[in-house]
């Protein structure tokens, strides 16, 4: 039997194609279109203004993959987290962060991942593969709708910081986003998304070449190529040279200043000395800096710091002038806080470990 094509994987070209073939009128192409990205429709069914009979030809002759809430929980600071089901079966993770000022969507690109962090629980999954753009926007639906029908509050942020390294997913990535920012999709502003990285430089240059309007963040958590290299292998062929002049070359490309996630772990890299060697690579890179709390996985050789160690580490960096933030940490109860996704997921523990 032959496998249906995802409708979504077509464009409105594409649609309008198929429908002229089947005799349909110009302007159901454009309708069809609108069900799928603006009112993020994922059943033919529910497309009340085509006849019963275009309905059904669609069905005949398509399939929507969506993707599935398969399970959900709630912390008591009010984030939730979401196990989301592709339409293969494999899971992914999402996250609801809300704040007195925000309800942000934390959102994954790959289902599982090929890099090897040693302080985040999906650095110890395989890679099973990409995601492409209609799951990731899917993500971003229910998550907002979460949004909507628990704290009836709209999203205002999206992350790309969930699980996987979106840099290696570069094509769908940059469709989703584009489905997430249109006026033919959700509308949202490229301003209010963020996209997260591990550090491959030649992808942040073409970040700047396609003149992204989104921002970035840079994972660095340690700002001397030795200790990088030690908790981030990616850094052994993206040095912290080669990530300053590809972080310039966007900067210079798209006028928007990157932001550098630190997360202090207790006695690694939460030293005055630590905390020069990062306000001296600030003033390499036009940035801000959130300093992150981490949040210790199962077995994992760090510790969080202690508080009045990440107070002077701080003030080390504001008195040399550096924007900063100190992000404190949430849904940690679920394993929803940063570096914790798949800590305890399906996928997780049916994946065999990395080599």
């Amino acid at each position: 039997m032959q496998l249906k094509t995802d409708i979504r994987s077509l464009s409105l070209i594409d649609i309008a194609a198929v429908l002229k073939e089947q005799g349909e009128a110009s302007f159901r192409a454009k309708q069809v279109y609108e069900w799928l990205w603006q009112k993020s429709a994922v059943y033919f069914d529910n497309m009340t203004n085509l006849s019963n009979g275009l309905r059904e030809k669609l069905e005949r002759q398509f399939v929507i993959n969506a993707v599935k809430i398969d399970d959900m929980q709630v912390s008591r600071d009010r984030t939730i987290k979401c196990a989301m089901k592709l339409f293969d079966g494999n899971v992914v993770e999402s996250v609801l962060i809300p704040t007195a000022s925000r309800m942000t969507a934390c959102i994954s690109s790959q289902a599982g991942c090929s890099l090897t962090c040693k302080f985040c629980a999906t650095g110890r999954l395989n890679r099973i593969r990409n995601l492409n753009a209609d799951e990731i926007y899917d993500q971003v639906v229910l998550v907002r709708n979460e949004s909507l029908q628990k704290y009836q509050q709209p999203l205002t942020n999206i992350v790309y910081m969930g699980m996987g390294e979106p840099l290696l997913n570069y094509s769908e990535v940059l469709r989703s986003v584009d489905r997430i920012t249109s006026p033919d999709g959700l509308g949202m502003s490229p301003q209010r998304i963020t996209v997260s990285t591990a550090g491959i430089a030649k992808m942040i240059k073409k970040l700047g070449d396609d003149e992204v309007k989104f921002n970035l963040a840079l994972s660095l958590h340690a700002a001397n190529d030795e200790k990088r290299n030690h908790i981030m292998p990616i850094n052994e062929s993206n040095t912290l040279d080669n990530l300053a002049e590809a972080l310039n070359y966007f900067y210079d490309k798209t006028g928007t200043r990157v932001t550098f996630e630190y997360i202090v772990f207790k006695d690694f890299n939460d030293s005055l000395q630590d905390a020069k060697e990062l306000a001296d690579y600030c003033h390499r890179v036009p940035a801000k800096v959130n300093i992150i709390e981490y949040n210790p996985i199962d077995d994992s050789e760090f510790q969080q710091t202690t508080l009045e160690r990440l107070k002077a580490f701080t003030d080390y960096l504001e008195n040399k002038g550096i924007i900063v933030n100190v992000r404190r940490s949430r849904g940690k109860d679920i394993d929803a806080a940063c570096g914790q996704l798949a800590n305890k997921n399906k996928t997780a523990k049916n994946s065999p470990p990395k080599k």
